[in-house]
């Protein structure tokens, strides 16, 4: 029974590995291709694709609301291809489903994964205006719009019709049943959406689509190592970050502490030291993470690490190991905005979740009085990346992290955090 209940663990070594040469990913793409082509062949299919110099096939998906623009700008895109295997050998573009996060969830079921979404958004007094001035090309089919897109050819001009559309009350129904659906819609995709505003020239859309879909979702297994003070929002981010691109999020505190309920040899060893608020030594975390980052969750969705290392020994230690970050984000807090963080923070034990006497603060007068604070917030590492010496040491450890500035507000430092994890510039190996 402990053999079957025991979390699968990948060695090391072939996690390493797999990472190095982007294994997930590859099985990832040749799955996807499997499912969406259904070749009777699959053997020879595979070695087709593997022969090919680059597995990066563009899949992208355009939604929004009716005259929000997705096909126009489909019809603009490069990769658009109408030929089943020219769809699966070079990419495809889909727009006008999924309309709901049902008819989502049956496309991923299927096979029918996206690398790019794109969700298109416009106010509704434009997209009603759009609407009733659609007009269309008898010959080609193409709409055009007098206000948004007017054809730059006179005999185009002269042969459009009136589009013949639903009325006034039809289209204020789709536009409801779109508002009603795009929660579920952005929940399904978030991981892979980006949001463009459609109320622009066209032109300028297309360009910002198109930047979108060029930009290559990263490939490598994300290992991302978030440092910075108590008060800086590591755990906040943390959790925002593995909420929304599912990867895992292992605080350093947390792990040790689950360690020593466990009921094992080496949470044995580390109770004494929680018990005395003593830190735990460097030999004994580095096994509990070793065990941690090596399940299989961590090697195939990635994780997301802070608590650790708290000096200059721990972050080379973290380096030299099986399990380096090829990421690192500082976030920078003034020590002033800490401790006004610190003193004003506290952590309910029963759920985990922080809150703040200003900011958040806590839900009911039952979970105010249960709140405790932390026993890392009080300790000297409050003072660890404010400019003194360790800290100094610790960045130097890390030479390509990128440094965000933490006094803002958490979306807006989310928003600087994940507009890096679409780059591969700040990869450290």
């Amino acid at each position: 029974m402990d053999e079957i209940t025991r979390p699968l663990r990948i060695p090391p070594q072939m996690s390493v590995y797999a990472d190095k040469h982007n294994i997930f990913h590859l099985v990832q793409s040749l799955v996807s291709s499997l499912a969406i082509d259904q070749p009777e062949e699959p053997i020879p299919y595979l070695i087709r694709l593997l022969r090919r110099s680059s597995l990066h096939i563009p899949r992208v998906m355009v939604l929004g609301p009716p005259a929000a623009g997705k096909h126009t700008v489909v019809s603009s895109e490069p990769y658009s291809q109408s030929a089943e295997t020219v769809c699966v050998l070079q990419g495809w573009v889909l727009d006008g489903i999924p309309q709901t996060r049902l008819q989502a969830l049956s496309l991923q079921q299927a096979g029918v994964i996206p690398e790019h979404v794109v969700m298109l958004q416009a106010p509704d007094d434009v997209l009603l205006e759009r609407s009733r001035g659609k007009l269309v090309d008898p010959l080609t089919g193409d709409v055009y719009h007098q206000t948004f897109i007017w054809p730059d050819d006179d005999i185009i001009t002269q042969r459009l019709e009136k589009a013949q559309g639903p009325s006034e009350k039809q289209r204020l129904a789709e536009l409801h049943h779109y508002h009603c659906e795009v929660p579920g819609l952005l929940s399904a995709y978030q991981h892979v959406l980006k949001t463009i505003s459609s109320d622009q020239p066209h032109t300028d859309v297309y360009r910002q689509v198109l930047r979108f879909v060029q930009t290559r979702q990263c490939s490598r297994t994300p290992r991302i190592l978030l440092l910075g003070p108590p008060g800086s929002g590591k755990s906040h981010q943390a959790r925002l970050l593995s909420e929304k691109y599912k990867m895992v999020d292992v605080c350093c505190g947390r792990l040790l502490r689950a360690a020593a309920a466990g009921g094992s040899s080496l949470g044995a060893e580390i109770q004494p030291y929680l018990d005395d608020g003593r830190p735990v030594p460097d030999t004994l975390v580095l096994q509990v993470l070793e065990e941690r980052l090596s399940r299989v969750d961590c090697s195939c969705r990635g994780w997301i690490l802070h608590g650790f290392p708290c000096d200059l020994q721990q972050a080379k230690g973290l380096l030299e190991s099986q399990h380096e970050p090829n990421r690192v984000f500082f976030l920078e807090l003034t020590d002033d905005i800490c401790l006004e963080r610190i003193t004003l923070g506290a952590t309910d034990p029963v759920s985990g979740e922080r809150f703040h006497a200003v900011t958040r603060p806590a839900p009911s007068s039952q979970v105010q009085n249960r709140l405790k604070t932390r026993p890392e917030d009080t300790s000297c590492s409050s003072l660890l990346y404010s400019g003194g010496d360790t800290g100094v040491c610790v960045q130097s450890v890390f030479p390509g992290a990128v440094h965000i500035n933490a006094d803002q507000d958490p979306h807006s430092v989310f928003e600087a955090l994940e507009s890096r994890l679409t780059t591969d510039s700040h990869e450290l190996s």
